[in-house]
């Protein structure tokens, strides 16, 4: 059974969706699966961030608001 005959199938089981649509449909998620699988694959295969490094806030900082209280 070739893919088309196995989509065609499908498409009858699914109410009358057309061979075209079926595809384009399989076609469309499958680029949207494989683009999410690869992102995720790149933000978990990312090395691990020392984070005592970045939480330290720059305590010196003078605003000013608070010279002139009246």
């Amino acid at each position: 059974m070739n893919l088309l005959h196995a989509l065609s199938i499908f498409a009858q089981a699914t109410g009358g969706l057309s061979t075209a649509g079926l595809v384009v449909m399989v076609v469309s998620i499958g680029a949207v699966l494989s683009l999410v699988s690869f992102c995720l694959y790149k933000v978990f295969s990312l090395p691990p961030v020392e984070v005592e490094e970045h939480v330290k806030g720059p305590l010196e900082i003078d605003t000013g608001d608070t010279d002139d209280v009246h």
